[in-house]
């Protein structure tokens, strides 16, 4: 084990792959600048290489380079860039292996962060996870360890499908216990953070520390909570959510993105489905307010859910209902 923060433990986890196979490729606009850089150093310009900048050609370069064999990541600095290549991530990379009967595999991964806040303002601070999740043959992993950060990408860069792999900014200096040598997180396996017995919170990305954090508060107050990780939200691990719902008969879902944009209101409506017989009270949802996030630093604070929102709302599922 070592201590690695949040973005050395991802590059830790290209490094194995790209170490362990040879048509791992990483491309990027701001990658391969130099000969100093660390991934030029270790493996040269063929595999890493700087692109031009635009999205479009980047994410078209990188599919065609998948179709033909080769296992690209992409980093993109952030999930807004991919909105200009929305064709090339919505309706190229999901579809082929699909339009051709398994034929031709696209193993690509995106790398995107999304979630910047300290001043990012409009355009860098959005949370676009839910709108991936939705897209057939499209898989999206949001970890919030750097445990999870490295083997989450070394899955990624393992699979035959496209894949999204959301990095929340401020987890970035975060530091993590990290596994040394080979390590793989499976898709589809949530983590259940810290067990409890009254209410269900599920979080991703860096609000999973947030709903920890509430969970330590309320947990002084005689109110057990339990956290979950999905860590992938494309395929999404419905059965530990239900389970634990079952358990707790509670579920507060926190996202950082606004209400309508969330991958919390999915889950909820999941729940609400597939378990509400086991519900003793409304789910409640802890997300973004419904605007543009500011530049200001104490309205971006009252914008993005914090751990006094979190606990509110636990306090609230406790009251109401059976």
């Amino acid at each position: 084990m070592a201590q690695l923060p949040f973005i050395a433990a991802i590059d830790a986890g290209i490094h194995q792959e790209m170490r362990r196979d040879p048509n791992v490729l990483y491309f990027g606009q701001n990658l391969a600048t130099t000969e100093n850089h660390e991934f030029v150093a270790e493996y040269g310009h063929d595999r890493v290489r700087v692109t031009p900048i635009s999205e479009t050609a980047e994410i078209g370069i990188a599919i065609g380079a998948a179709m033909a064999g080769l296992r690209p990541v992409v980093e993109l600095y952030m999930a807004e860039f991919m909105l200009v290549a929305m064709d090339q991530v919505v309706n190229e990379a999901p579809r082929f292996r699909y339009m051709t009967g398994g034929q031709v595999k696209v193993p690509l991964v995106l790398k995107a962060g999304f979630g910047f806040a300290a001043g990012w303002a409009g355009q860098h601070t959005g949370s676009l996870t839910a709108l991936f999740m939705g897209v057939p043959g499209l898989k999206v992993v949001v970890p919030s360890t750097a445990a999870d950060a490295k083997g989450l990408m070394a899955t990624a860069i393992r699979d035959d499908n496209p894949v999204v792999f959301m990095h929340h900014y401020l987890l970035t200096l975060e530091h993590g216990e990290v596994p040394d040598g080979e390590h793989l997180v499976p898709f589809g396996v949530a983590a259940v953070r810290r067990t409890g017995s009254d209410v269900t919170i599920v979080a991703t990305g860096w609000m999973v520390n947030r709903a920890l954090g509430a969970a330590a508060t309320l947990a002084a107050e005689g109110i057990e909570v339990e956290v979950i990780d999905p860590r992938t939200v494309a395929p999404l691990d419905l059965d530990t959510i239900l389970t634990s719902v079952a358990k707790t008969g509670r579920l507060v879902v926190v996202d950082q993105a606004p209400r309508h944009a969330t991958v919390g209101g999915i889950i909820a409506a999941d729940v609400a489905e597939f378990g509400f017989s086991s519900l003793k009270a409304p789910i409640l949802q802890v997300n973004a307010r419904d605007v543009t996030v500011p530049y200001s630093e104490p309205l971006e604070a009252y914008v993005i859910p914090d751990e006094a929102r979190i606990v509110d709302a636990v306090r609230r599922v406790m009251q109401s209902g059976g």
